[in-house]
């Protein structure tokens, strides 16, 4: 299990290496640059050019790159273009904001999931139909028009729930969570769809192998049949689309944070796309990539939790 670990974080080094190259790249075909979006609209050329020196922006992008990596070896994700804050700075404030969000939605799809999945587990029960009609439903609505709908419903209308915003759980826990029902309920809906249907068909699976017959056959109770022995077989399927839904909602988080007005890593990624600021840029993509490393790597180590063989293997 170690060098699974081990393995893993080795290969996460190339992988950084690839998305930040690829981010770069990209970055640099849109047309414009920082100096132009600093200089603003009355400035002239020569103060562009003069901008873009100071920015060191006039050199090749492999030039910008190596500048660029040279830091990150020396521990430092650059300085902002347009504030002169260190990436470091920003991105550290505006982590857990993303993560409260990524890992509050994850939790619920999955909590929520699994119930629903249990409970719809006997072939062809109602509840069994109930489910699939909720997976289309739940994967066909967008998480940003239940976001409106929610801020309509719930903020506007009925003034239960802040429509935007973000409190510091430091600051108030309970304004914290206030903060983040919303918005974690709208990222959340296609998870917990899609959770419920995997947790069925993994627990119909599992249900109706022998070993299964063989505990109701000696009278062991329904009840511990399926939580003990078949929730426990399913538990990888199931621990597999969680990790799916992290990954997933890291993405969604980028819309949603735009929604709810959140100050997290996808708001602070548009605003520095719409800016040009690089450094922010690339400090955002490796944040995102560690992100999903981790949770690949906290999958692994469910995996080994929940079956042995993982363990010995």
């Amino acid at each position: 299990m170690k060098r699974l670990l081990m393995r893993r974080l080795l290969l996460s080094v190339p992988l950084l290496f690839v998305v930040s190259v690829v981010v770069f790249v990209l970055q640099s075909l849109i047309p414009g640059d920082a100096a132009s979006q600093l200089a603003g609209l009355q400035a002239t050329q020569e103060d562009v050019l003069r901008l873009r020196r100071q920015l060191d922006l006039d050199e090749p992008i492999w030039a910008q790159y190596w500048h660029w990596l040279d830091g990150v070896f020396h521990g430092s994700l650059g300085t902002s273009l347009t504030n002169k804050e260190p990436v470091t700075t920003a991105l550290g404030t505006r982590l857990p904001v993303t993560l409260s969000l990524v890992l509050g939605a994850t939790v619920l799809a999955t909590v929520l999931g699994v119930v629903l999945g249990v409970a719809s587990s006997r072939a062809g029960s109602l509840a069994g139909r109930a489910v699939d009609l909720l997976s289309v439903g739940g994967l066909a609505v967008p998480s940003f028009w239940l976001g409106l709908l929610l801020i309509s419903l719930l903020s506007v209308r009925l003034g239960l729930l802040p429509a935007t915003g973000y409190v510091r759980f430091a600051d108030s826990p309970d304004g914290w969570a206030r903060s983040l029902l919303l918005p974690v309920g709208a990222l959340a809906l296609g998870g917990v769809t899609a959770v419920a249907k995997q947790t069925r068909e993994a627990m119909l699976d599992v249900l109706g192998r022998p070993h299964i017959d063989n505990l109701r056959a000696n009278g062991v109770p329904e009840r511990r049949v399926v939580f003990k022995h078949a929730l426990r077989g399913a538990a990888i399927p199931i621990c597999t689309m969680s990790s799916i839904l992290l990954v997933g909602a890291l993405g969604g988080s980028v819309v949603i944070e735009q929604v709810f007005g959140l100050p997290g890593l996808g708001g602070l990624a548009v605003s520095a796309t719409g800016s040009k600021d690089i450094p922010v840029i690339q400090g955002v993509a490796v944040y995102f990539t560690l992100l999903v490393v981790a949770a690949n790597l906290l999958t692994d180590i469910a995996y080994a939790l929940i079956d042995p063989r993982v363990r010995a293997s």
